[in-house]
């Protein structure tokens, strides 16, 4: 019996159309990085497992696909050993695209110019459970800058994302914030060793209300009092100005929480000078939940669609440290290529002209005819014009029918009448209109 084919759980097959909407999502946010002097870098599949092991937390090291030494390597091991898995495990499929930048800088600091602008669009795998959204296998776009501690990074990013979204078609809120005011506000609470747990909690507090989440402090060992003064620090309402000039007064007592109200100015400051045009909100309650960050956080919401968010990052002072290299700051964001599709398939943004990858065909009417078709093919392709020719002289219905279904938009017809005249009946498919066009006019006519 004939195997059946299937692919594994959690991933999946792109058809020509989704490759057709997805390479222009990467291409639009390749040409953006590009605009800022960001250069592509690609880095393995796999790494080494002790690169990966330990940066993502227990949860994240459940979640590495483990790939073991090639070929019958564990043939000639003892049970022991292979019972032991470091001894047929020693690489696994990459989790993220952070962690390999920050090896790769380390690796090869000695070549970098620094500060280092790298972007990279690569598939990272995590061994989660799939569910709608949730892949085993899926695409990054990341753009850092590493080796710099200014504040015109974050700048640069902001106005990033801008014009990422206006190129895509997309509304967008950027939502701020800054790590080191998420350490002030735990701070002047009386809280500063529950900095963590803190962030993690308010972290929750659009997908589980405000009420759950001071549920969430208590559990975590934060008394009443300490989730009072909180609680209106969470409420903050206004312009940016106004919650900056509020958090310098809630904030007076930390030194760390007024440096990130300072940033926050600054780069606020930049962006309304500027003219971005984008709402950027500080929002307190963002506090993304991977450790690193040290600075400024991202978050990006769509508008007019109900999804999570579709791209996030921020500044880390240390990235590099876990391999040796200390003080190296960094900052960055990654935009979510499988939301950002979803986003723009529900709300039908995607070009017209990505629904097909061929402009013209060519019917084929016999030999005669067919040599005449080949020539002109070959001047369309080389205007530019993706063109075909139907490969058999089969009936005009079902060359016809077969263009209708691939969704080409102009068939060109050369009978003998046309050969005659040197002249091609091209029909526009999607109006149904015919006309005559000189062969020497056919490119010039479908550009």
């Amino acid at each position: 019996m004939a195997q059946k084919p299937s692919i594994p759980k959690g991933t999946r097959d792109f058809s020509p159309q989704e490759m057709m909407r997805r390479n222009y999502i990467f291409d639009t946010i390749k040409s953006v990085f590009r605009l800022y002097g960001f250069a592509p870098l690609e880095t393995p599949s796999m790494e080494n497992l002790s690169t990966l092991l330990g940066k993502y937390g227990d949860e994240g090291d459940k979640l590495l696909f483990k790939i073991l030494n090639s070929g019958d390597y564990a043939a000639n091991l003892s049970d022991e050993e292979v019972r032991n898995a470091s001894k047929i495990c020693e690489k696994g499929l990459r989790y993220d695209l952070t962690v390999p930048f920050a090896r790769y800088v380390v690796q090869h600091q000695n070549e970098l110019q620094f500060p280092f602008k790298r972007y990279q669009v690569q598939p990272v795998w995590r061994a989660d459970r799939p569910q709608k959204g949730r892949y085993r296998e899926f695409y990054q776009c990341d753009v850092d800058v590493i080796g710099s501690k200014s504040l015109l990074c974050e700048v640069e990013l902001v106005e990033i994302v801008e014009r990422v979204f206006k190129a895509l078609g997309i509304r967008v809120v950027l939502k701020m914030n800054n790590r080191k005011i998420l350490y002030g506000i735990a701070e002047v609470i009386g809280h500063a060793d529950k900095m963590m747990d803190i962030t993690v909690a308010i972290d929750k507090l659009d997908k589980i209300g405000l009420d759950n989440v001071k549920a969430e402090l208590r559990e975590r060992g934060l008394e009443d009092e300490a989730i009072e003064k909180l609680q209106p620090i969470l409420e903050l309402s206004g312009t940016n100005d106004e919650k900056i000039n509020t958090l310098r007064s809630i904030l007076a007592a930390s030194e760390t929480g007024l440096k990130g109200v300072d940033e926050m100015a600054e780069v606020f400051g930049h962006v309304v000078a500027l003219g971005v045009d984008l709402p950027v909100e500080l929002d307190l309650s963002l506090a993304r939940g991977l450790n690193y960050y040290t600075g400024a956080i991202f978050e990006v919401k769509a508008l007019d669609y109900a999804i999570g968010s579709i791209s996030g990052g921020g500044r880390y002072d240390d990235l590099t440290g876990i391999f040796g290299l200390k003080n190296l700051s960094g900052v960055g964001i990654s935009f979510g290529a499988d939301r950002i599709y979803d986003v723009m398939s529900g709300l039908d943004l995607f070009p017209a002209e990505l629904n097909c990858s061929t402009q013209v065909i060519f019917m084929n009417l016999g030999a005669a005819e067919q040599a005449a078709s080949l020539g002109l093919l070959r001047g369309l392709r080389s205007a530019g014009i993706a063109a075909e020719i139907y490969p058999e002289a089969a009936k005009m219905k079902k060359q016809m029918e077969y263009a209708n279904r691939r969704g080409i938009p102009y068939v060109v017809i050369i009978g003998s009448e046309e050969l005659a005249e040197q002249a091609a009946t091209v029909k526009n498919m999607v109006s149904g209109e015919q006309q005559r066009v000189p062969f020497a006019e056919l490119a010039t006519f479908l550009k």
